[in-house]
């Protein structure tokens, strides 16, 4: 029986396309360098910060990254929060599971998570929130569900993952967990859904009944 949904951050929670192309073209932008590509930007979307800017630096060896991390580190990531836009069915979602499953998230977010779910009011929600900053391997490895099966003593067959990537695809295949493709039907998954309110029809959930959920 479920027990646990994990979530990922962008692209689930929220569209954050449009706050990662201006955070990391400012990054660039910074050093004198040319804005992200089509495939920087799909790969700074599912990827940590630190993978993230050694990609997008990786064609300009001469620059300092140590310098850049120095560089981002010292300025907020506050003024970029107004350009995520929270999925419009989240929070109703969110209000009917949460008195019967366990909520955390796994993100390959750092330091910005929490703010994040500060500014849009999220906090309360989620009983854990992992980041890659909390564990040694960030996903696709699977550290971070392991992490969250033993935070709350649940198996990955009790457990459901709700993601939009390659990278999430590959975490909960590491770690042997069922997940729920959002938005991407070119995903390996055992659910495909375009918005939340679709997953309270999926099997897990419908075996508790609808008006248990």
């Amino acid at each position: 029986m479920l027990n646990l949904i994990v979530f990922d951050c962008d692209g689930v929670l929220f569209d954050s396309r449009e706050a990662n192309r201006i955070y990391y073209n400012d990054l660039l932008c910074a050093f004198n360098h040319s804005p992200m590509d089509d495939q920087e930007l799909e790969y700074v979307h599912s990827h940590n910060v630190i993978d993230s800017v050694s990609h997008i630096f990786r064609k300009s060896p001469a620059t300092d990254l140590e310098a850049v991390h120095r560089y981002r580190q010292e300025h907020s990531y506050t003024p970029y929060l107004s350009h995520m836009i929270m999925e419009p069915d989240l929070r109703e979602f969110l209000d009917i599971v949460k008195p019967r499953y366990r909520l955390a998230i796994s993100t390959n977010r750092t330091t910005t998570m929490r703010p994040l779910l500060e500014s849009y009011g999220l906090t309360t929600y989620f009983d854990l929130v992992v980041t890659s900053m909390d564990v040694a391997n960030p996903k696709p490895a699977p550290d971070a569900l392991l992490k969250i099966f033993s935070h709350f003593d649940c198996r990955p067959e009790e457990t459901i993952f709700i993601g939009d990537s390659e990278v999430d695809q590959q975490h909960t295949e590491n770690a042997g967990v069922d997940l729920i493709a959002f938005k991407n039907r070119r995903l390996k998954a055992r659910f495909h859904v375009d918005r939340f309110m679709q997953i309270l029809d999926l099997e897990p959930f419908y075996q508790r009944g609808r008006d248990n959920v």
